[in-house]
């Protein structure tokens, strides 16, 4: 931009001057000192290299020069006034709309009270969630199809700022008809790595977090791979092949004794949910509400 009109505030405040007769009403009308005016239209004469505004004891109005200058301004300040206006609606659409990605345990189990909470300190948030695999949830991100994104994934791609917001242990679980679940003695990791579970897609948090737990081993293939946690229970119950699941999500059915919980030892089956979001943004508005009930909420 030439450095002559970079800074438009002087040329805002020199219409003011030929708007209402004055330094003093121009000055009274943008809410500064009369000094104040005097000091920065002096500024913007030494800028343009001419005398604005003529001086005299009886007041001050625009020079011939000042006319041209206030002329020329005009249409260029009424511009940035509507560029101001369009950004500000921007951000006030942005600022009503928050687009969440998140893996299925966070979206299944923790965001409906957080989303809640949310909307006692945001009611006029309107929230768009979508639910997938920790990678995809990455992804979204990255992309800008989502504004904050929740995952339970250990590894992240490159220009995510994480947080994480608690540990989420992983449970062996079994039929109550599988020999397991009679069986005294805990599960070695080599055990748990040579038998074929039911098991998420790859890309789930979930999968990538057993992996790295039995990385020593080699595993076996999976009996079954599945997209919803809902279907892996579901299979476990029909007693096609154990499962590693999130212990969230399985609390229900071990408490109803549907599932049943083996011990696994040896082995870390823990993992990270946490919350990302671009490394180049900072958080604000109800993205940055929520990141903040979660981190309280988890």
């Amino acid at each position: 931009m030439p450095l002559r009109v970079a800074e438009l505030t002087g040329f805002d405040l020199l219409l003011s001057v030929a708007k209402l007769g004055g330094i003093g009403a121009a000055a009274r009308a943008h809410g500064i000192s009369q000094p104040a005016a005097s000091a920065r239209i002096q500024q913007l004469e030494a800028r343009v290299g001419v005398a604005l505004v003529e001086r005299s004891p009886r007041g001050s109005r625009l020079s011939e020069a000042g006319a041209l200058v206030a002329d020329w301004a005009r249409p260029v300040v009424e511009a940035a006034a509507d560029l101001e206006a369009g950004i500000a609606a921007l951000r006030g659409k942005r600022d009503t709309h928050l687009h969440v990605a998140a893996s299925l345990t966070v979206a299944e189990y923790l965001l409906p009270k957080w989303l809640a909470a949310l909307r006692t300190v945001s009611p006029a948030t309107a929230v768009a969630l979508t639910s997938g695999n920790s990678s995809e949830v990455a992804h979204q991100v990255l992309s800008g199809e989502a504004d904050l994104g929740f995952v339970e994934g250990p590894e992240l791609p490159s220009g995510l700022h994480a947080e994480t917001l608690t540990m989420d242990e992983l449970e062996l679980v079994v039929s109550p008809a599988h020999p397991w679940a009679r069986r005294r003695r805990r599960i070695r990791p080599e055990q748990l790595a040579s038998t074929p579970l039911v098991s998420r897609e790859r890309g789930s948090g979930t999968r990538r977090a057993l992996e790295l737990a039995l990385a020593p081993h080699r595993l076996a293939d999976p009996m079954l791979e599945l997209s919803s946690t809902t279907a892996i229970k579901a299979a476990v119950m029909e007693g096609i092949a154990p499962a590693v699941l999130g212990a969230r999500t399985v609390a229900t059915e071990l408490a109803s004794g549907t599932l049943v919980a083996v011990e696994v030892v040896g082995a870390d089956l823990r993992r990270a949910l946490r919350v990302v979001w671009p490394a180049s943004q900072t958080l604000r508005g109800p993205a940055a509400d929520l990141a903040a009930i979660a981190a309280r909420g988890a």
